[in-house]
């Protein structure tokens, strides 16, 4: 498994615990950082997922 893979999970979840956390305060600010960083995780789990098929793992 690509280490892109990885770092893209972990900043979905990332992500997923700011939105929330923006959301529950009310913190519109922190609620777009945590979409952003859900987005950016998605993207780099993606590209993880093409080294991988790449390389035929």
């Amino acid at each position: 498994m690509d280490a892109d893979r990885i770092k893209g999970s972990a900043n979905q979840a990332k992500g997923a615990i700011k939105e929330a956390a923006g959301k529950v305060t009310g913190d519109a600010k922190l609620e777009a950082e945590g979409k952003s960083d859900k987005i950016a995780g998605k993207i780099q789990n993606a590209v993880g997922g093409i080294k991988d098929a790449v390389r035929g793992n």
